[in-house]
């Protein structure tokens, strides 16, 4: 998409992140910030922590970086250089992501836009001029605390939508003859992966593959061990090759409490991988039931397993998911779609 002519201005674009080496987030804004680098008529600057994959991907897309460590509140030089870093680029639009970010953001001449992927506390963004949800029921949230409805903007996020081969069933030592599932994410409480084990339990055929790091591995990795579920369930760590574990699996189960969407719905839909779900706040607001995947209540074991063994023993309904679920991704979230939003409300804010 074009966006500007011989006689148009660029429009300047500051993208900042103060998060972790890995995550979610982390991913997504390295991918938008790629994908808007092919776009005529967009200037970037990626503000970001030091991290050797990043930095590698922004030089590729030959898209400048400014490192800093955006350390905490007593931190002054750090803000201080940070700020002056931010001022002296002199962008159209800053765009941050999640808390410490935005915070560390003062208002500016230039438009400040907040990302927000999850039910953040919202007193760390009142400043902004403009918010974006990745999910209808994050934009309600936003709006229900006060923030002014015309400037708050739904736009979702895409996937990574590089080719992926399928690895090898027997992979991790992994029977090659039985049902595979999928679950990937930051093993932590909201995550729901003890709901999971517990349903698996229930499954005796089938192997888990869990991918991902976080505080409750070692409580998970003690409850398999109590279910007498060990040698069915794999962890994996933290992957970086998604697409091809959701090629691989039968089906990707994502059992949140909390979930405020991500990626993780999207990217099984991409992968053509079924998916099975709790009614968390983003699968919930995605998921047409029966059409583009199962829901299940929070915390319902027998529900879930009973879902789990359904996909899995229903090629029909396989096939039906698989299809529907492709179609709605191409429809409404593939990369052209939303990397367009993105430019379009640009546009609007310098105009």
């Amino acid at each position: 998409m074009d966006t500007t002519d011989s006689a148009t201005k660029p429009i300047r674009i500051a993208q900042v992140l103060a998060g972790a080496p890995i995550g979610g987030a982390e991913n997504f804004y390295t991918r938008l910030v790629c994908a808007l680098s092919q776009q005529n008529g967009i200037e970037q600057c990626a503000f970001t922590r030091t991290n050797y994959t990043r930095e590698q991907a922004f030089a590729a897309a030959d898209v400048p970086t400014s490192i800093h460590r955006f350390g905490g509140k007593l931190n002054f030089l750090d803000h201080y250089q940070y700020r002056k870093a931010l001022k002296n680029w002199h962008p159209d639009i800053v765009l941050t992501f999640m808390n410490r970010a935005t915070t560390l953001t003062p208002k500016g001449d230039y438009q400040l836009v907040a990302r927000l992927g999850h039910y953040y506390k919202l007193d760390n963004y009142r400043h902004c001029d403009y918010w974006i949800g990745i999910s209808k029921g994050i934009c309600h949230y936003m709006i229900d605390y006060g923030f002014p409805e015309e400037r708050v903007i739904h736009i979702p996020n895409f996937v990574d939508e590089a080719p992926a081969e399928p690895i090898a069933r027997d992979s991790f030592s992994t029977p090659s003859d039985n049902p595979l599932l999928f679950a990937a994410g930051r093993l932590h409480t909201n995550k729901g992966f003890d709901v999971l084990l517990k349903a698996i339990k229930n499954i005796p055929e089938a192997t888990l593959w869990l991918a991902g790091e976080g505080p409750e591995e070692q409580n998970l990795r003690s409850l398999t061990e109590k279910l007498n579920i060990s040698s069915r369930v794999r962890f994996l760590g933290w992957r970086t090759d998604i697409n091809a574990l959701m090629r691989t699996a039968d089906l990707f189960v994502c059992p949140s409490r909390h979930e405020g969407l991500g990626s993780i719905v999207p990217e099984a839909w991409h992968n053509r991988c079924p998916i099975v779900a709790t009614r968390s706040q983003g699968p919930g607001e995605l998921i047409d039931h029966g059409r583009t995947g199962l829901l299940v209540d929070i915390d319902d074991v027998d529900a879930l397993s009973t879902a789990i063994e359904r996909v899995l023993t229903d090629e029909k309904l396989q096939n039906r998911l698989i299809q529907a679920q492709y179609d709605e991704y191409e429809q409404h979230y593939r990369s052209t779609l939303i990397v367009e939003r993105y430019i379009k409300l640009f546009q609007t804010l310098v105009s």
